[in-house]
């Protein structure tokens, strides 16, 4: 897929989609939306207590968490939200290096966008620029059922 190529049909500003979140898992585990391109969002997250396990190193799910959160984000503002609903088929993830304290950035971009799935890969690192996890998300894109 083009790097390039825009995505997003609607492309809020970052004060709204950090807003429409709160009260969720993304609030508690402190994960903060700081860019947002025509085809890709970034988010950084803590390493803390709410998100280390317990050798002090970020936990595997936080990170799983950071990259789900940047993937449904990305579909849903990929598609006609009247009409359509993103909802999450399959994640995986590969971890890279241990983090311990600081901040995570993940970024997400997409690698499929079709017609009824979305592929996305978020990339996410530490402070010093270095990997830490390697994830992929598959969105099932599904027709909202009348009422």
């Amino acid at each position: 897929m083009n790097g390039d190529a825009k995505v997003f049909q609607h492309k809020p500003d970052l004060p709204h989609l950090n807003e429409r979140s709160q009260g969720t898992l993304k609030e508690h585990l402190g994960i903060e939306f700081t860019a947002i391109g025509d085809n890709w969002i970034e988010a950084r997250m803590p390493v803390d207590h709410r998100t280390i396990q317990p050798f002090g190193l970020l936990h595997g799910g936080a990170s799983v968490a950071l990259a789900e959160t940047l993937g449904s984000v990305a579909s849903v503002l990929s598609i006609d939200g009247q009409t359509q609903m993103a909802v999450g088929l399959e994640i995986n993830a590969n971890h890279i290096r241990s983090a311990r304290s600081g901040f995570v950035t993940g970024r997400v971009e997409p690698l499929h966008i079709g017609r009824s799935t979305h592929v996305w890969e978020i990339k996410i690192r530490d402070e010093a620029d270095k990997l830490i996890c390697v994830s992929r998300i598959t969105v099932a894109i599904i027709e909202k059922r009348s009422t």
